[in-house]
């Protein structure tokens, strides 16, 4: 089967537009209240835990059931330790680099990264695959530290489009060059499991600064992560 290529046309985001009625995104930065670490993360499962049981004993669900009563703790851990664990700044990847010694002055891609994420209008998951790109401004990152970046910032209530900007300007700030891109292709289960119900669509997001400005460095990247 052919691999389906990303053919994306990058139009300019205003994050104060409007997507629709319901879905409006106010910021590049996760929205956080000042207080979001007050409690620890063993408390946060603890009245997790206590509200997604209200939550259950509401849908008319039996919590005696043997399957079922284990379930609000099961969802509260996952919530805090797992699928949410990118919230809290104490999980972010310490990034180390090393010299470029081989003074390796081209395109570095690591492409088809999985992740998996949670939109954050609905609480149902997002995932796919992300491709990154940038020049050495003298240092490299370790491939595996791209991957807990996309990793840590994925595992929050998102939205795509900030999604790839947050990783963009991480690996800009990490690496010291603007010339940084970043592609993410993602299926949307709030899409295909209600609403609309389209299962077959994919989005595309792409955040380029830097080289990647550039047509024909840009379209060098797109080119190569469509490549087999």
């Amino acid at each position: 089967m052919r691999q389906k290529e990303i053919s994306l046309n990058i139009q300019p985001i205003n994050p104060l537009d409007d997507q629709d009625e319901e879905h409006i995104l106010t910021s590049w930065n996760t929205p956080l209240r000042e207080d979001a670490f007050a409690v620890s993360d063993d408390e946060k499962v603890e009245q997790i835990e206590k509200r997604f049981r209200e939550i259950m004993e509401i849908l008319g669900l039996d919590l005696n059931d043997d399957s079922l009563k284990g379930t609000p703790r099961r969802v509260a851990k996952m919530y805090v330790k797992e699928v949410f664990s990118g919230l809290n700044p104490k999980n972010k990847p310490q990034a180390r680099l090393f010299e470029n010694k081989y003074k390796y002055d081209q395109m570095l891609v690591e492409k088809d990264i999985t992740f998996y994420s949670h939109c954050e209008h609905h609480f149902v998951p997002i995932y796919g695959k992300a491709h990154v790109g940038y020049f050495s401004n003298g240092k490299v990152i370790g491939l595996s530290k791209i991957n807990r970046i996309v990793q840590y910032f994925a595992k929050r209530p998102q939205v795509q489009e900030r999604l790839t900007v947050q990783i963009g300007k991480e690996l800009q700030r990490i690496l010291g060059t603007e010339s940084v891109a970043v592609v993410m292709d993602a299926n949307h289960m709030c899409v295909a499991s209600r609403g609309v119900g389209d299962t077959n669509s994919k989005t595309g997001t792409a955040f380029f600064g830097g080289k990647f400005e550039e047509e024909n460095t840009r379209r060098e990247f797109l080119n190569y992560i469509n490549s087999k």
